[in-house]
C-alpha cells in the first residue's frame, strides 16, 4: 500500500530540529534527574551520616536532659527546644540540601544541552480548561505517565516490605535500647533500602530515557510535504531559482557577447564550438578566452565576430578544446600555447598581406 502524503514518515530536519528547541521542546527524562539526584544524595548521606548522627544524638541528649532537670516545662521552654532542635536539624541538612538541589540542576542542564528557554514560563490558559486536562489524562502520554507512577509506588512497596520482613522482629527490642543504637539500627535500615531503590530507579531511569528520545524523534518527524514546503521557505522555490538562474545566465551571455568585437581571433568547429581570443602582448602573459559558446551561441559569436572584422579560424580539435578546458576570463593553458601561437601567427601574417 502508498504511503499517504500525510503519513509523518520522514526524519527531521536541522531545522525542524532548532525551532523545536527554540519553543523547549528537547528530549528529557524526569526518571533521569530523579535517580541521579537520589544517587547523589543517598552517597553525600552516607559520607555525612557520621556527621549527621553525631549532631541527631546531640540534640536528642540536650532534649532528654532539660526534660530531666526540668519539673515542669513552659511555652517559652517549649519554643527554645523546638528553635535550637530546628536549628541544629538545618545545621546537619543544609550540605545535603545543596548538593540535591545543585545535581538535580546540573542534570537537567545537561540533558537539555544548557537550554534556558524562557517561553516555557509564558501562561498558558489553555492548561486551566479541564476538557484539556482530561484529554491529556486520558492520552498515551497520559496513561504511560499514570503507569510509572504505579509502578514506582508498586517498586517502593516491594523494596520496603523485602528490608523489614527479616527485621521486623527487632523492632520490640528498640524500646529497651539506648539512643545510639535506635539511630544505627534505623541509619542501616534506611541505608538498605535506599540503596534497593536506588539501584530499581535508575534501572527504571535508563528504560524512561531511551522511551523519551524515542517518542521525542517519533513525535518530530515530518510528512513529505512538510519537507517540501521547509525546503521552499529556506532554500527558496526551485522554480523561482531556476528562473533566476535564466536570468543571471542570460544577463552574463550578454556581456559576453559584448566582449567578441574585442577579440583577436575566434576558433569554431566549424558551427557548434567557437572560442573567441584576446592577446596583448604587453599586458598579459597568454591569450584570455573572451567569449565561448556551442550551437547557437557559437552561431552568434561568429556572426558578431564577422560583422566586426573579427577573424574567425576553423580547427575543430582546438576549438573543442578549448571550450571544454577554459572557461571565459581565463588564460589558455600552457599546452594550447603552441597551437594558438600559429593561429595568432597565420591571423598576423594575413592582416599584414591586406595592408599590403
Amino acid at each position: 500500500m502508498a504511503e499517504s502524503s500525510g503519513d509523518k514518515t520522514e526524519k527531521p530536519t536541522g531545522k525542524k530540529r532548532d525551532d523545536a528547541r527554540k519553543e523547549g521542546n528537547v528530549p528529557q527524562s524526569k526518571e533521569v534527574t530523579i535517580a541521579i539526584t537520589m544517587i547523589v544524595s543517598f552517597y553525600a548521606f552516607r559520607f555525612m551520616y557520621p556527621m549527621i548522627k553525631e549532631q541527631i544524638l546531640s540534640v536528642i541528649r540536650n532534649y532528654f536532659d532539660m526534660i530531666h532537670l526540668k519539673t515542669e516545662m513552659s511555652s517559652s521552654d517549649a519554643n527554645e527546644i523546638f528553635k535550637s532542635g530546628f536549628l541544629s536539624y538545618a545545621i546537619a541538612s543544609f550540605p545535603l540540601l545543596i548538593l540535591t538541589g545543585v545535581s538535580a540542576i546540573i542534570i537537567s542542564m545537561a540533558q537539555t544541552k544548557m537550554l534556558v528557554n524562557f517561553k516555557s514560563l509564558r501562561p498558558k490558559f489553555n492548561r486551566m480548561n479541564p476538557l484539556e486536562g482530561i484529554k491529556k489524562l486520558f492520552s498515551l502520554k497520559g496513561f504511560i505517565e499514570v503507569l510509572k507512577s504505579v509502578l514506582k509506588i508498586i517498586i517502593l512497596i516491594y523494596i520496603i516490605y523485602l528490608c523489614l520482613k527479616d527485621r521486623l522482629k527487632e523492632f520490640p527490642k528498640l524500646i529497651d535500647s539506648d539512643i545510639e543504637y535506635v539511630v544505627s539500627f534505623t541509619g542501616s535500615v534506611l541505608f538498605d533500602i535506599i540503596n534497593k531503590i536506588v539501584i530499581a530507579f535508575t534501572v527504571l531511569a535508563i528504560a524512561d530515557y531511551m522511551y523519551q528520545r524515542f517518542q521525542y524523534e517519533k513525535n518530530l518527524k515530518m510528512t513529505k510535504q512538510e519537507v517540501k514546503e521547509e525546503y521552499k521557505s529556506t532554500e527558496g522555490d526551485p522554480q523561482i531559482k531556476g528562473r533566476i538562474k535564466s536570468k543571471q545566465q542570460e544577463i552574463s551571455r550578454r556581456r559576453m557577447l559584448q566582449d567578441v568585437p574585442d577579440a583577436n581571433v575566434v576558433i569554431k568547429n566549424p558551427t557548434h564550438f567557437a572560442v573567441a581570443l584576446k592577446y596583448e602582448n604587453d599586458k598579459q602573459s597568454a591569450p584570455v578566452v573572451l567569449a565561448k559558446g556551442q550551437d547557437y551561441i557559437a552561431l552568434k559569436i561568429i556572426d558578431i565576430a564577422e560583422k566586426n572584422n573579427v577573424s574567425v579560424v576553423e580547427n575543430i580539435p582546438l576549438a573543442r578544446a578549448l571550450y571544454a578546458a577554459v572557461d571565459i576570463g581565463q588564460e589558455i593553458p600552457r599546452e594550447f600555447y603552441n597551437s594558438v601561437a600559429e593561429v595568432l601567427a597565420y591571423i598576423y601574417s594575413k592582416e599584414k598581406k591586406d595592408l599590403k
